[in-house]
């Protein structure tokens, strides 16, 4: 049996450095970062299960789980599932939002910034956020308090949407038809992105978005 002298001299030892050095001083969160990557661990696994699991076989339990967190951490930041899974999807959202600026602030101007744009938007259509979002859309068909719980931010999206691309096409989006524009540009993408869903035929696809930045490119007077 250890002593308790034992005990403590092998513990010091553990705990000392080797060669004397000192480790440095761990640095203490505070409360409000500590909630704050509760909250992205949390948002983070939920989209990883809208994508893997679908929304109708989504928990909040598998949610907690895949972000390491307590029940209780998750019921206290995200109190349903319907407000844990809307939040993901919005702050996917915004972090797409962010990348989309970063990835434009170099592009050149006039017609080719069209273009570019444009490749741009559709590239938002093949990643994570579409298909969290399209999870619950369709769940929101049938379920009227995700329904109700969705429209706003589907609204809200819509409206920050359009300002981010009245920034990112520059110039060109004084015309009079940008805004109708872009609307129809955000329902071809959306058709397009759900039917690649069910068909591998990425070249007609491409001829649409191609015909689609020239006829943008026309509208708007780049070209």
């Amino acid at each position: 049996m250890i002593s308790l002298v034992e005990w403590t001299t092998m513990s010091i030892a553990l705990t000392v450095p080797p060669s004397g050095r000192r480790t440095a001083p761990r640095v203490r969160r505070s409360q409000e970062e500590r909630s704050a990557s509760t909250r992205a661990k949390l948002l983070d696994a939920a989209i990883q299960c809208l994508i893997e699991r679908g929304y109708a076989r989504t928990t909040t339990t598998e949610i907690a789980v895949r972000a390491g967190v307590s029940r209780g951490a998750q019921l206290h930041h995200y109190p349903s599932k319907i407000a844990l899974v809307t939040s993901a999807v919005q702050h996917l959202a915004e972090r797409r939002i962010e990348a989309l600026r970063r990835e434009a602030s170099s592009l050149p101007a006039g017609g080719e910034r069209i273009s570019q744009v444009t490749e741009l938007l559709w590239s938002s259509f093949s990643g994570p956020l579409f298909v969290a979002a399209v999870e619950l859309w369709v769940a929101a068909r049938t379920d009227p308090k995700l329904h109700a719980a969705l429209k706003p931010l589907e609204v809200r999206l819509g409206h920050i949407i359009q300002d981010l691309c009245r920034e990112l096409y520059g110039d060109t989006a004084q015309d009079p038809n940008f805004r109708i524009l872009i609307r129809a540009t955000v329902y071809l993408m959306r058709g397009m992105a759900l039917e690649r869903i069910l068909t591998a035929d990425e070249r007609k696809r491409r001829e649409v978005l191609r015909f689609w930045e020239i006829m943008m490119a026309t509208v708007l007077g780049g070209r």
